[in-house]
This record gives C-alpha cells, sequence and structure tokens, in this order.
C-alpha cells in the first residue's frame, strides 16, 4: 500500500498580509515538496491549496498557525478534499 495522499483548502485568518505569508508558504510548500497555490484574497485572508502526503499536508498546515514572523494568524480554515493530482508545482497566485 502507497502513501497517503491529501488535497487540503486553507482559509488562513488575521494579519497575514503584507508579512511575506505568500512568499514563505511557497517556501515551505517546496521544501516539503507540496502542490497547489497560494493568493491574498480581496477580504484580507490568505487562501491556499496544498497537495501530497498526509504528513507533509498536515506539517503546512501546522506552519501555516504561525506563518511568518510578522504574521498574527487568527484562525485556520482547513477543508479536506479527495486528492486530485491536478497541479505539478506550487505557486502564487495573483
Amino acid at each position: 500500500m502507497g502513501v497517503k495522499k491529501l488535497r487540503a483548502h486553507v482559509l488562513i485568518k488575521g494579519r497575514v498580509q503584507g508579512v511575506f505569508f505568500r512568499a514563505e508558504i511557497r517556501s515551505q510548500a517546496y521544501g516539503l515538496g507540496l502542490t497547489g497555490w497560494v493568493r491574498n484574497r480581496w477580504d484580507g485572508n490568505v487562501e491556499a491549496f496544498f497537495e501530497g502526503e498526509d504528513q507533509k499536508v498536515r506539517k503546512m498546515i501546522a506552519w501555516c498557525h504561525k506563518g511568518p514572523p510578522a504574521a498574527m494568524v487568527e484562525d485556520v480554515e482547513v477543508k479536506w478534499e479527495e486528492y486530485k493530482g491536478e497541479f505539478t508545482s506550487f505557486s502564487v497566485r495573483y
């Protein structure tokens, strides 16, 4: 049996824009070998999709609860979805 893969749709709330959150997420995701994307939303939150190995996705979400040093994360909402394998890399969307 292979490694379980997960897909997570994540919404990070708080002071998370203008603090290098997207760049740090991209760096963390790349280091973990995850695919997906991250973007700033119009409402001041950061949204991301992560796909990859179970433990690595969970580690990424744990990192999102603290974020980069200047961030003040108030809440992280996670919606688990079926793994689709639709992404080939991890990108920042604008």
